[in-house]
């Protein structure tokens, strides 16, 4: 069996099923396209991400035992979420550090891991999705995807094979100042952070903003906004899928 025929499961996260559904349609068209067999287990819930960030250990440990058992059986696991993959493969595991059964079984599951963009061009070889788009763009490095899960460059080489012309920040690796409950706890700090990635946005000209998680991309719109600023702000997959005629940028309304 090839990998294109293996059973993947989809994890949608939170913000994608609740703020921006057409990512999750989007991740589904491409990994179709590229002839995966896809589900979406309905039992999935938040990764444990905001619970294991603010050290409440307890939930994060109950949501992980749901997440074993949902996704047990698949052989890949496809998370349209740097943060959130990151979450899954590097940290889940650990939850479960004094507990060698379900260590073994948190491991299972976290080595079948990828987030999206780098599935299909890490894992299934894709080059091309077939998507057009006759823009400028320019890409945020959300930092637990460079970092964790080490996306950088696949983005950039879909994107170009689309036709965009993609316009580099001067710092695309610097945080947006996201971070989940970080925004929360240090909102001032946070919002330096942001205007700091606007004001690199907006110098390169670029007519979109496009980054691989939904958190980054709804603080980064919200500034721009804020700031009167004219540049879009989308996922990378609704443009690799092809869907920006379907779907507004967000934070707009058509």
């Amino acid at each position: 069996m090839s990998d294109a025929q293996k059973r993947v499961a989809l994890f949608v996260t939170c913000l994608v099923d609740l703020q921006r559904p057409s990512v999750g349609f989007a991740a589904i068209k491409l990994l179709e396209q590229a002839g995966c067999r896809v589900e979406v287990p309905r039992a999935q819930t938040c990764c444990g991400q905001p619970a294991y960030n603010a050290g409440d250990r307890v939930t994060a440990r109950e949501l992980a035992r749901g997440i074993i058992t949902a996704f047990r059986g698949y052989d890949y696991i496809v998370v349209p979420s740097g943060s959130c993959a990151g979450m899954l493969r590097h940290h889940m595991p650990h939850l479960f550090d004094d507990d060698p059964n379900m260590r073994a079984l948190a491991d299972s599951v976290a080595e079948r891991v990828h987030e999206l963009v780098s599935f299909l061009t890490d894992v299934l070889g894709v080059t091309d999705t077939g998507a057009t788009f006759n823009g400028s763009v320019t890409y945020h490095d959300g930092c637990s995807g460079l970092r964790e899960m080490k996306i950088k460059q696949q983005p950039r080489d879909l994107l170009r094979a689309a036709g965009a012309d993609v316009k580099e920040m001067a710092e695309p690796e610097i945080c947006c100042g996201f971070g989940g409950t970080f925004c929360v706890k240090y909102p001032d700090i946070s919002v330096r952070m942001v205007s700091d990635k606007t004001r690199d946005i907006v110098a390169t000209g670029a007519e979109t903003v496009l980054a691989g998680d939904l958190g980054c991309l709804m603080n980064i719109a919200g500034r721009l906004q804020r700031e009167g600023h004219a540049t879009k702000v989308r996922h990378v997959a609704e443009v690799l899928a092809g869907m920006t005629d379907e779907v507004p940028p967000i934070g707009e309304v058509r």
